[in-house]
C-alpha cells in the first residue's frame, strides 16, 4: 500500500506493543482509544453540522 502501513509494519507495532504494556492491559488500551476516537467522531460530527446551519441560515 502506497503511503499506508503493510501487516508486517502492523504486526511488528502490535509485537511491541504486547512486549511493553503486556497482554493484559492491551484490552484496556484498545477501549480508550475506541473511546476517544468516538469522542472525536461526534465532535467532529457536532462541528460538522453547525457548519451546515450556519450555511442554511445564511442562504435564507
Amino acid at each position: 500500500m502506497p503511503g499506508g502501513l503493510g501487516m508486517g509494519s502492523l504486526l511488528l507495532i502490535v509485537f511491541v506493543a504486547l512486549l511493553i504494556f503486556g497482554p493484559s492491559k492491551l484490552p484496556q488500551l484498545g477501549k480508550a482509544a475506541g473511546n476517544t476516537l468516538r469522542e472525536f467522531k461526534n465532535a467532529t460530527k457536532g462541528l460538522a453540522d453547525d457548519d451546515d446551519k450556519e450555511k442554511k441560515e445564511e442562504t435564507k
